[in-house]
């Protein structure tokens, strides 16, 4: 898997330089696009959301921004602008590329954290969208490089179903409020969304983006450290879900799969998740597997037991519930000690106790 990081920064900021230093010479005090800024100011605030994001990833605060700012008082011209935007560019991709896999850093959409690639994502977007706004105040061409818009929306923008037909640059523009897609209807407001991480005893449970879940579900390591005889089947095989429910525009990221990560080495060691959002009574499926290697450790219940009560704690969720094999002892003792209680059998006709081969029982836990 082609992990979003430092060279995606660098390719995102040398291509908006290159098209913009084309029209250094005309007046940068005009409105840039759609935007009440100008084209001076836009491309100071390239620069320093891209310096504000190093700082987050370098200090990795969890509670609020790095307090500090640059100022553009010595910038006379355009051309310093830029020269401000690629040393700032070059500080995020030096940022991203030393933050370990597992940094994470504060930033309030939606989730109040971001992880090295979000950070390097959020970064691109930025250069990518006030490119396109500081272009078209200038009235010269611009159309951003068509894997990084995918890069970025299948990262940080997992709730916007991709347009195969318009191309990732106007589906990037559209969800971005800057532009129009057949059958769509305008946005007036958007934001783009970070990873959810839950965080339990011994384990995080981190949120699989559209990205991850594409590679995981290929056979490659979704961008995961995995233990030797990771990941198993079943991992594979939600991340085949969440493929699915992002190409058909129905995925909710909260509501998806989450490798389950060891806090002591940064290893994954199985997955856990939904199979999809809650139903209109508030009741929501929950599956798990773990690598043969890990189990026996209670690591199962733990990640239960947290994504449980995250869950139980929103108001659009009421019960969890989950079925498993008669014969699978393992997989109800996970579910009792995380709190389930066994609420019926469930033969090939919906009920009763019966003994017959493929038997499942269902397990509840209500809020």
């Amino acid at each position: 898997m082609l992990a979003m990081g430092g060279d995606q920064v660098e390719e995102a900021v040398a291509d908006a330089v290159a098209v913009l230093r084309q029209a250094a010479d005309r007046d940068w005090s005009v409105k840039a696009g759609r935007l009440d800024w100008s084209c001076r100011r836009t491309a100071e605030h390239i620069a320093s959301d891209l310096i504000a994001y190093a700082g987050q990833v370098a200090g990795r605060p969890t509670d609020r921004y790095v307090p500090f700012d640059i100022t553009f008082e010595e910038c006379e011209s355009p051309e310093d602008v830029l020269q401000v935007v690629e040393a700032t560019g070059t500080l995020l991709a030096a940022a991203v590329r030393t933050a370990p896999r597992e940094a994470r850093a504060f930033h309030p959409y939606p989730f109040r954290s971001a992880n090295r690639e979000g950070f390097a994502a959020m970064g691109v977007t930025e250069v990518l969208a006030h490119t396109h706004d500081i272009a078209e105040g200038l009235g010269i061409p611009y159309e951003a490089p068509a894997a990084l818009c995918e890069d970025v929306l299948t990262r940080i923008f997992p709730h916007v179903r991709p347009d195969a037909d318009s191309g990732a640059w106007r589906t990037l523009l559209w969800a971005t409020g800057r532009g129009d897609l057949p059958g769509r209807a305008p946005l007036t407001d958007w934001r783009w969304n970070n990873n959810l991480v839950i965080p339990a005893d011994r384990l995080t449970l981190q949120g699989v983006t559209p990205a991850a879940a594409a590679d995981l579900r290929t056979g490659g390591t979704g961008g995961f450290e995995w233990t030797a005889d990771g990941p198993f089947e079943g991992t594979r095989d939600a991340a085949g879900m969440v493929t699915k429910a992002y190409e058909a525009g129905v995925h909710r990221p909260e509501f998806g799969l989450f490798v389950l990560v060891r806090r002591e080495d940064g290893r994954a060691v199985g997955g856990m998740g939904f199979h999809g959002s809650p139903d209109e009574e508030g009741r929501a499926e929950v599956g798990y597997d773990l690598a043969e290697s890990a189990r026996g450790n209670g690591y199962a219940a733990e990640a239960l037991r947290a994504l449980s009560a995250w869950a139980l704690s929103r108001d659009d969720v009421t019960s969890l519930f989950a079925t498993v094999d008669r014969v699978n002892a393992p997989s109800q003792s996970v579910l009792s000690r995380a709190g389930f209680t066994r609420v019926s059998g469930a033969d090939g006709d919906g009920g009763g106790d019966g003994d017959g081969d493929g038997e499942q029982y269902a397990y509840e836990l209500r809020g």
